[in-house]
């Protein structure tokens, strides 16, 4: 006869450390699967931020129910959202399985739980969250679809989360209905704006520039390129990781690390800039900042703010533009040139196309540098480029 699993209270203990203030422990046994059991410990917070032992024990509150998660449903799991949200933060956005989500997107879900999830929802039991009820909520909040459907996901995963642990055996969040459509449509250069502002900058930031709106890459994967991720001689661009706030983590998805590739311009252009840069070695970062030593890239927001917005306002681009507005900018252009969906998906490297991926056949890696070839051209005019000039289906504007 199998013996039955106790629940285990575990127990909160003051430890001493050498630098920094103490900290509280939180102490309880794990079995094995040899059927014994270790001890295992975890740090709760310092006595700081936990002055007394009641908060400590409050707060291991989450650590508690992971020790027991072989115990009845009845006595192991959270019964409020709070503390479903505090297990869900051990094990999904802290700890060794943090890397399943980028930094940036623990940041987010971080900012969206304090502002807004636990505020509003923390002392609810799970089922008294009913799916009306967050609905109107999420009507009443003063943001943009945007934001008020990645907090709609957002609680959907704290439930989906509770299923997996069988705390809870429904969702009701699937129930909730949130549109992300977007209120207006978001600012693009047109052509004259792009060549106009290329000309204007400086080596640094019109070769920024240039990389940014004919790839389509992420500002978080343009500043995370090394030397040695430029392959000149096959022309591509190796994207194998993105930074977020100097924190240096995997790309968004498994398409964004593929290999992006590199018009013949471009790399001349990339290879000005190297001779120029004060960081050329191949561990270098691409656009190291000096005011690092060269240990960190740029902050984008700094480049954006100082250098490329103020020359776009003084020969009178005065839209809303970020680093993002080259990346709609690109889409939008390899659109207008009568591209197939497949190579726009591949060269913007999204992941979730299904329908794309499922109607349009593989584009090959001539297909797409073909297609970046006219973006390129379109922006620098007076540069030949013999597969340009002898393709049927020339530009439609500006050929």
């Amino acid at each position: 006869m199998n013996r039955r699993t106790r629940y285990q209270q575990g127990s909160v203990q003051r430890e001493k450390r050498r630098n920094g203030p103490d900290v509280w422990v939180f102490r309880w046994r794990q079995s094995t699967p040899e059927g014994g059991s270790k001890r295992r410990k975890a740090i709760v917070g310092s006595v700081l931020a936990l002055p007394t032992e009641a908060a400590a024990l409050k707060a291991a509150h989450a650590l508690r129910i992971d020790a027991n998660q072989e115990t009845p449903q009845a006595e192991g799991g959270p019964s409020t959202i709070a503390q479903l949200i505090a297990h869900y933060r051990l094990k999904e956005l802290a700890g060794e399985d943090q890397g399943r989500k980028a930094f940036s997107t623990r940041a987010a879900y971080e900012c969206y739980l304090k502002a807004w999830i636990l505020p509003r929802w923390g002392e609810h039991r799970l089922d008294q969250v009913k799916p009306v009820a967050v609905e109107e909520w999420l009507g009443s909040i003063k943001r943009a679809r945007g934001t008020k459907a990645k907090i709609r996901n957002l609680m959907s995963a704290l439930f989906h989360h509770a299923m997996r642990y069988e705390w809870v055996d429904r969702n009701p969040i699937k129930l909730v209905r949130q549109s992300a459509k977007r209120e207006k449509v978001p600012d693009v250069f047109e052509l004259a704006e792009l060549q106009l502002l290329l000309s204007k900058l400086s080596v640094r930031e019109r070769t920024l520039v240039l990389l940014d709106a004919a790839t389509g890459l992420r500002v978080s994967e343009l500043l995370a390129l090394r030397w040695r991720d430029v392959d000149f001689e096959n022309l591509e661009l190796r994207v194998t990781r993105s930074i977020w706030h100097q924190v240096v983590g995997d790309c968004k998805t498994e398409a964004s690390a593929k290999p992006v590739p590199m018009d013949e311009y471009m790399a001349e252009d990339l290879k000005r800039w190297h001779r120029q840069s004060p960081y050329p070695m191949p561990d270098d970062w691409v656009f190291a900042s000096p005011s690092m030593r060269g240990q960190q890239p740029y902050w984008p927001d700094n480049l954006m703010k100082r250098y490329i917005k103020p020359v776009a306002r003084a020969i009178g681009i005065h839209k809303n533009i970020g680093w993002h507005t080259f990346r709609h900018s690109f889409g939008t252009l390899l659109k207008a040139n009568g591209e197939d969906v497949k190579t726009v998906q591949e060269l913007l490297r999204h992941a979730n196309s299904r329908i794309t991926l499922d109607v349009y056949t593989q584009a090959v890696n001539s297909n797409k540098r073909a297609a970046q070839s006219k973006v390129v051209r379109m922006m620098v005019p007076g540069v030949g480029h013999r597969e340009v000039e002898n393709d049927p289906r020339n530009l439609r504007q500006g050929a």
